[in-house]
């Protein structure tokens, strides 16, 4: 990036601010809805991907906040698309655990990240080489767990810094993952990589909710957590809480900067070195 305004380092502290804003008003909207399910308007995009008027309000009233405060970054949003541009991107999932909310579970979040582009400046000293999550925000209502990071500086849970677990081997490890809901089409190297999981962990656990199950490995209650064809507003925000948290969250194709493509794996070192061990046999590798 060649453009003048480019050389302006982010400000990554007023990014933050906008999205713990933005998150509180995307959770406001769902938890008015939380008691009053049963009148939501709801549609399906696909077999098992349901949409809701919560998940649009919710993401209307983010995008709202973030054009008004940004208006220079790029937007791209589950509900409501958009594309990557200028100095860093918004990644936005209005809630994260659609269905979860819509049977009354409550495991879900608003996830927001932004993602700074290869050629920004970051600092006085530091400028991208590759598109990174630079700032994340992943708040779940239900608990009032405000999870947040910030490229370089740390991660934390209510304000307290938060670290990956220390725990060495898979063999000691509760794992998270996610199952094929939607896209089966992997099935058959996910389904041997879940029988090795539950063969050589302590426990595996599937919560339906992504960005809670990188937030979770980020403050240590998961050692690790892998999941295969999210999308990239899923996993956006919680890559960089593991990642400040001192630990992995990567491409499990060892391809991309950061898993856009929703292929993502994660924990501590050790934990994530197993389990990409664990995965890689049954990984078709694409061409």
């Amino acid at each position: 990036m060649t453009d003048s305004t480019h050389t302006v380092p982010l400000d990554l502290g007023g990014a933050l601010d906008v999205a713990v804003t933005a998150a509180h008003a995307g959770a406001a909207i769902l938890q008015a809805y939380a008691s009053h399910r049963a009148d939501l308007v709801i549609d399906h995009k696909a077999r098992n991907d349901l949409v809701s008027q919560a998940d649009r309000e919710s993401e209307a009233a983010v995008i709202e906040i973030l054009r008004e405060r940004t208006p220079a970054f790029g937007i791209v949003a589950e509900e409501t698309g958009g594309r990557p541009e200028g100095q860093a991107t918004w990644y936005i999932d209005p809630l994260d655990g659609t269905t979860n909310f819509l049977h009354g579970i409550p495991h879900y979040a608003v996830s927001i990240a932004l993602v700074a582009h290869a050629g920004t400046v970051i600092s006085g000293t530091e400028t991208l080489t590759e598109d990174t999550p630079v700032v994340a925000v992943v708040y779940d209502p239900s608990r009032e767990e405000l999870f947040n990071s910030v490229y370089g500086v740390g991660a934390w849970l209510n304000g307290h810094r938060i670290a990956c677990s220390r725990t060495p081997t898979l063999a000691e490890s509760v794992v998270a993952t996610g199952f094929p809901f939607r896209d089966f089409s992997f099935s058959d190297q996910y389904m041997p990589m879940l029988h090795d999981a539950i063969n050589t962990t302590r426990g595996v656990r599937r919560a339906g909710a992504a960005s809670l199950d990188l937030a979770w490995t980020a403050c240590g209650r998961y050692d690790a957590y892998w999941e295969m064809a999210l999308a990239s507003w899923d996993v956006a925000a919680g890559t960089l809480l593991v990642r400040e948290a001192g630990g992995v969250a990567r491409d499990m194709y060892g391809r991309d900067p950061w898993p856009i493509g929703g292929y993502v794996i994660a924990g501590n070192r050790d934990t994530t070195a197993e389990l990409q061990a664990m995965i890689d046999p049954h990984l078709k590798r694409p061409a």
